[in-house]
């Protein structure tokens, strides 16, 4: 079943309301989210369960057999789930059992008895799952009916991912809830919360089929959740992607650690502060996709060990107290392969920042040519804050040896989408599939173009629109007014380091209407006499309303 046949979006939040009274809003998802992720469990134990009794009964297959203690044997062993990647669910922790109980007095009891159970499975799995589902509906205000409620929703036939085994019910109902919560909760969301337009475009500019994954600022793991859809969509193998994440606070990892998990996805998601207790000092990411918290200041950089490997220079030089931008900026190189490649969402200021330490650091990365692209995004993104926010796509593969993507050392690709996306609301912004495929277009057409600028020349080039193709059904890049423009870095130089496109990409043209000026100016003129006209008249009528008082 498609995606786009189940919606279910309304009835999840009628259900959370169910939670009124007892539990704030914006702690809706911390009761919801951990029996969706006890539901997935317990869904997939049943599905091998019964894949297992059908390998039994079948005479084609090495399982078969017909004695009854060999079969019972099989089927409660442990490790024939473990090696089908799911747990061996014991019945007090099943879904159905919870289900069957939900109109009981001692419900509450029940759930956190359950989350105990799947909890010591997952501790023994990986000492890095524990503490993933406290117990938190006995203390909780919530009384038992509205616990047996929400129970008794989430077991509806559409929420079932058994019954739906193609739509990641669960998965979906998970984001739901997760962006639901980042409109209640404000601007303290943003920081493990990025809208999916901005996750999307990432993930279509960075296009990370196959390797390792990084997100130092991980938050609830949507970057990752949307690279597994990129490598599903284009008929790639999530076994062929590592991912490695670290997050700093310990509620938001564990809806990291539940949201891959169901996913299934193989992961290393350690707590930590990222820019003063790096967990990966050693990792060297294919990929680095991160949202990370903007201008966060008072961090601390005294704390940094002198000589610190990620610091493009002297502590005092490279870093500032006053924000944490550009120290994210060095993290992410530092953790780029050699033919790595990151989209980091970054502030509107980072682009253009004097501050002594951001200036140093942004000079450092254009004069060494670690700026692929810049991506200037529209206003009303995101929920949770009013900030203008970019994109810097940074690059390690820009000397074109890697036999794919061209030399382009010299370049800065500058992106204005500054006037893209449809309002879905009254204060919210998304980029529909057409503006993303645009962009990404545009910056793949740029990367892979064969016939690069002169020394000291903006690239203008022969070619189609971005989302054209060319007969040899190609992309093929050429710069558009108003909208992107491959800069030397020259020019960047020049400009005193500033990053914003609309320096570079000019000014959209204006359409000609093939009036000629003479003409379309005495047509002016007309118009304006006959309203010069319309407002006498007016005026007088006004006057002699005026009299008759």
């Amino acid at each position: 079943m498609a995606k786009a046949d189940i919606d279910f979006e309304k009835e999840l939040w009628d259900a959370a309301n169910e939670l009124r009274g007892a539990v704030s809003e914006n702690n809706y998802k911390n009761y919801i989210l951990p029996l969706v992720f006890l539901k997935h469990l317990s869904e997939r134990y049943e599905m091998v369960h019964e894949e297992l009794h059908g390998l039994l009964q079948d005479p084609k297959s090495e399982y078969y057999s017909v004695d009854k203690e060999e079969i019972s044997y099989v089927l409660e062993d442990a490790d024939e789930y473990r090696a089908r990647n799911t747990f061996k669910i014991p019945k007090t922790a099943s879904w159905q059992y919870l289900k069957d109980n939900a109109e009981q007095d001692d419900i509450k009891v029940i759930v956190d008895g359950a989350f105990d159970v799947i909890q010591e499975l997952l501790t023994a799995f990986n000492p890095q799952l524990n503490n993933l589902l406290p117990r938190i509906f006995v203390k909780s205000e919530l009384s038992a009916k509205q616990t047996g409620g929400i129970i008794n929703l989430l077991s509806h036939p559409k929420f079932s991912e058994k019954e739906n085994p193609e739509s990641d019910v669960l998965g979906r109902i998970y984001e739901y809830y997760i962006g639901r919560f980042a409109m209640a909760e404000g601007s303290g969301a943003g920081q493990f919360f990025t809208p999916g337009s901005i996750v999307r475009l990432l993930v279509e500019i960075l296009e990370p089929y196959k390797g390792r994954i990084f997100d130092p600022a991980c938050g609830s793991g949507g970057m990752f959740v949307q690279s597994l859809k990129f490598v599903k969509e284009h008929g790639g193998n999530k076994s062929d992607i590592s991912i490695y994440g670290q997050e700093m606070t310990a509620q938001t990892l564990r809806l990291c650690l539940m949201n891959l998990m169901l996913r299934e996805l193989s992961f290393d998601i350690k707590l930590g502060n990222s820019l003063l207790d790096d967990k990966f000092p050693e990792l060297k990411a294919d990929f680095i996709i991160a949202n990370p918290p903007f201008n966060v200041s008072n961090w601390h950089p005294e704390d940094l060990p002198d000589g610190d490997p990620r610091l493009f220079g002297p502590k005092e030089e490279f870093t500032t107290d006053g924000s944490a931008n550009y120290m994210w900026m060095q993290t992410f190189w530092h953790h780029l392969s050699d033919t790595g490649t990151a989209g980091i969402v970054m502030a509107n200021g980072a682009m253009t920042s004097n501050t002594k330490g951001e200036k140093h650091v942004r000079q450092h990365m254009v004069d060494n040519s670690m700026v692929d692209a810049i991506v200037r995004l529209p206003d009303k993104l995101f929920l949770t804050t009013g900030i203008p926010a970019c994109l810097f796509i940074l690059s390690k593969n820009r000397n074109g040896k890697d036999g794919v993507h061209r030399q382009r050392n010299n370049e800065v690709l500058f992106i204005d989408a500054s006037k893209m996306g449809t309002m879905a609301s009254r204060k919210l912004r998304v980029f529909s599939d057409e503006d993303i495929k645009t962009i990404g277009d545009t910056y793949h057409a740029w990367r892979t173009n064969q016939s690069p600028p002169l020394e000291g020349e903006s690239a203008q080039r022969e070619g189609v629109a971005p989302t054209q193709k060319s007969p040899q059904e190609e992309l093929v890049y050429t710069d558009q007014p108003g909208f992107c423009k491959a800069a030397t870095l020259a020019e960047v130089q020049k400009q005193d380091y500033k990053l914003t496109p609309g320096i570079y990409v000019g000014t959209e043209a204006e359409a000609d209407d093939g009036i000629p000026f003479e003409e379309k100016m005495e047509g002016l003129k007309v118009q304006l006499s006959e309203q010069f006209k319309k407002s006498n008249e007016l005026q007088k009528r006004i006057e002699n309303n005026l009299n008759k008082f």
